[in-house]
């Protein structure tokens, strides 16, 4: 560990194994890790020129900002994360100038490369005048899933469980969000 606050950030609408691995490598290189939620609030409006992306629509954000904080501490403790070596907390991504308010300027913000909203990403934390670490470049083939196919199955009712950390999967059909996926 070299960096004494880190953070990561993710929508997590699904919270999946390729979210754990970069979870986990984001903690392996610092002392406290934030695990920074995006598109927290579902009636803040993204800038008109995020308005287009995919990322931005009711229906790719099922999940309200508790249930994915309680994903995320289930799954990070599971995987052995003690709780005292994390926090959960909102990242407005989409209103660089508020991230602020949420992680401190001496965080080192890790990021992960598949495609040009992970270049975005790395750019504006940059701006923002943040140290910003880029973690791993990959394509889209090198992925493990995404959040988009993880929901996909589930409101299929095809299998999903092998693709998501096991405390995520019990926290989603223990609170019916299975269900809410299905009815949509």
């Amino acid at each position: 560990m070299s960096d004494k606050i880190g953070a990561v950030m993710g929508r997590f609408q699904g919270l999946h194994l390729g979210h754990m691995e970069y979870l986990l490598a984001g903690a392996e290189r610092c002392e406290h890790l934030l695990v920074g939620v995006t598109h927290f609030d579902p009636w803040e409006h993204a800038p008109d020129d995020l308005q287009g992306l995919e990322r931005m629509r009711g229906s790719s954000n099922p999940f309200t900002y508790y249930e994915r904080m309680a994903m995320l501490r289930d799954s990070l403790l599971e995987a052995g994360l003690s709780r005292d070596r994390f926090d959960v907390v909102p990242f407005p991504i989409e209103h660089p100038e508020r991230i602020c308010q949420f992680i401190p300027a001496e965080a080192v913000c890790y990021v992960t490369i598949y495609d040009q909203w992970g270049e975005h990403k790395r750019q504006v934390l940059s701006e923002q005048g943040f140290d910003t670490q880029i973690l791993w470049v990959r394509d889209d083939s090198q992925r493990i899933t995404s959040g988009t196919e993880v929901r996909r199955l589930i409101s299929e009712g095809q299998p999903w469980e092998h693709l998501v950390p096991p405390a995520a999967a019990r926290y989603l059909v223990r609170h019916h969000l299975t269900d809410r996926l299905r009815n949509v």
